[in-house]
């Protein structure tokens, strides 16, 4: 494969990932205006930041056999196909059931787009290339994190929120274009030596997976708001713990060999453990950091997107630095340190909120990329330690704990936020000093679940690498 054709393919996926990466940063900055224009309650706002990533992890699994089954070439397209047209029917919504309801049908797209993209990079690139292209593919997505914002801002501010979906059309046709001109055809994948592979998770376990995760959500969301004692709170937390415990009886009694075979391997196991606790941290604080710029240091759009740019500045300095720091201090040392530094950067965003003023975020918002560049070994060594023939199912497995983990972290981070701001003003503060309380709260537990990384990142990648992982248990 030459070097023009490796350099398509790697541009292509991380265009793919892109895309939907940036959607899903778009809607924080964005959810004050939207939330006025379509009367979106409390739990509206959090429904619509939470339906993208929530559909987004309950068909990962799905999509993930279907990119092993049809091929990789097919899955990305129909993934991107489907999240361009979701995408005109959230520009085009004119109430917020209808918004949530295209939210989530871009989820299902993204998550067709997700496992295809991280296949890609894992088997149909030449292997020297692999390490440079899982930066690259973590470099798009962390840059639309934070572009997201800044886009949103000057879109949301200058021509509305609608906008920012309706963009997604003509960017949505070139990468289904550069799919099908670039993306080799021939890309399923085979299991070799005429072994029979271990089938994957069965559809009926699949979808008592999103059921429950659903139900779950719906728990922490409408609890707060409804209280835990009412019947549709009751009926979901009954579902969810259910659904939780038959998976796990299903799991015991091997009926998903596939799940078990990837969860023998330390590397994949570690970088699922760290992806949850990455997300349960980070993503709630994206969340609500967007919330308090606006509403706590009365920034425009504009100024709260663009105060996102130090962490994919930091990211983008520290990316390329990434492969020779592994080659000398091995790769759990590199992703103990990423997540080291990310909770630091969480730790310092907090102390200087206290400050009332933007220039107290910087340092942290810097550390928080930089981190998030180091621990990029973690994803690479994760879908290395995958066997090819579940590539994909790895890949929407990998893929669904970070997103299941972004929306638990807004939930969870928000809870913490909530409790501590309405504790406060019960005590007679002023709405803003309660607010940056909660704010401030929120970053200390996020840091906490991010540092509790470190050591299994340290577990998880000890040893030295393999090139190449059998299809064998």
């Amino acid at each position: 494969m030459n070097r023009l054709r490796v350099l398509s393919i790697v541009a292509t996926t991380g265009l793919s990932t892109f895309l939907i990466a940036l959607d899903n940063s778009v809607v924080y900055v964005a959810l004050p205006r939207i939330g006025r224009e379509l009367a979106l309650s409390d739990a509206g706002l959090k429904w619509a930041a939470a339906a993208y990533p929530l559909a987004l992890a309950s068909f990962l699994l799905v999509a993930g056999q279907f990119t092993d089954t049809v091929g990789r070439r097919r899955a990305l397209l129909t993934g991107v196909a489907t999240f361009t047209v979701a995408s005109v029917l959230c520009a085009v919504s004119t109430t917020g059931a209808a918004l949530l309801g295209a939210r989530a049908l871009q989820g299902v797209g993204a998550a067709f787009v997700l496992p295809a993209s991280l296949a890609i990079t894992s088997h149909d690139l030449p292997h020297r290339m692999r390490t440079a292209a899982f930066g690259a593919l973590t470099a798009s997505m962390a840059s639309a994190l934070a572009f997201g914002p800044v886009v949103s801002g000057v879109v949301t501010q200058g021509l509305g929120w609608q906008w920012l979906f309706a963009l997604n059309l003509p960017l949505g046709l070139v990468v289904c274009a550069l799919c099908a001109l670039v993306l080799p055809r021939a890309s399923r994948c085979t299991e070799g030596a005429g072994r029979k592979a271990p089938s994957a998770v069965p559809l009926p376990v699949n979808a008592l997976a999103c059921v429950s995760v659903a139900a779950f959500a719906y728990v922490l969301i409408q609890g707060p708001s409804h209280g835990f004692t009412e019947p549709s709170v009751l009926l979901c937390a009954v579902t969810a713990g259910g659904g939780l415990l038959a998976l796990y009886c299903s799991r015991r009694q091997g009926r998903s060999p596939a799940l078990t075979l990837l969860l023998r391997r330390r590397a994949f196991t570690g970088g699922l453990l760290t992806q949850l606790l990455w997300g349960l941290g980070v993503t709630g604080v994206y969340f609500y950091t967007s919330q308090f710029l606006q509403n706590g240091l009365r920034l425009s759009p504009t100024e709260a997107g663009l105060a996102f740019t130090p962490v994919v500045c930091a990211l983008f300095a520290t990316v390329p630095f990434v492969t020779a720091l592994t080659r000398r201090f091995g790769d759990s040392r590199v992703a103990a340190s990423g997540l080291f530094f990310v909770a630091l950067g969480l730790l310092l965003v907090a102390l200087g909120s206290r400050s009332g003023r933007l220039a107290g975020l910087l340092p942290g918002l810097v550390s928080v990329g930089a981190g998030s560049a180091l621990a990029l070994p973690l994803t690479t060594r994760a879908m290395r330690a995958s066997p090819e023939h579940l590539s994909g199912f790895a890949a929407g497995l990998f893929s669904a704990t970070r997103e299941v983990s972004g929306v638990f972290g807004v939930v969870v981070v928000g809870a913490v936020v909530t409790f501590v701001q309405d504790a406060r003003l019960a005590d007679g503060a002023p709405a803003g000093q309660s607010l940056s309380a909660g704010y401030q709260a929120g970053l200390y537990l996020a840091a906490v679940l991010v540092g509790a990384g470190v050591p299994v990142a340290r577990w998880s990648l000890r040893g030295p690498a393999t090139a190449r992982t059998p299809p064998g248990p």
